[in-house]
């Protein structure tokens, strides 16, 4: 599936790739897709999370060595 946006997280740590997806969430339309890369060991769960909280969909989740990339529709 094709992202509308690209995140890269990686190298951030808990809270800063919440704040950043958060942020990057909203300036996004609703139906569009944003692509999130991180690899702190808490950010799959709370990614997840938080796009449940929003009302958003996690489309999917691959996992590279530590790194975790999820797909989350607005």
């Amino acid at each position: 599936m094709k992202s509308d946006k690209v995140l890269d997280c990686t190298g951030l740590y808990c809270p800063e790739p919440i704040f950043r997806t958060r942020m990057a969430l909203d300036e996004l339309e609703k139906g569009q897709v944003l692509e999130v890369s991180a690899d702190d060991p808490a950010a799959e769960g709370d990614l997840h999370r938080l796009a449940e909280r929003m009302g958003y969909e996690v489309l999917g989740v691959t996992r590279d060595g530590d790194e975790v990339t999820l797909l989350i529709r607005k």
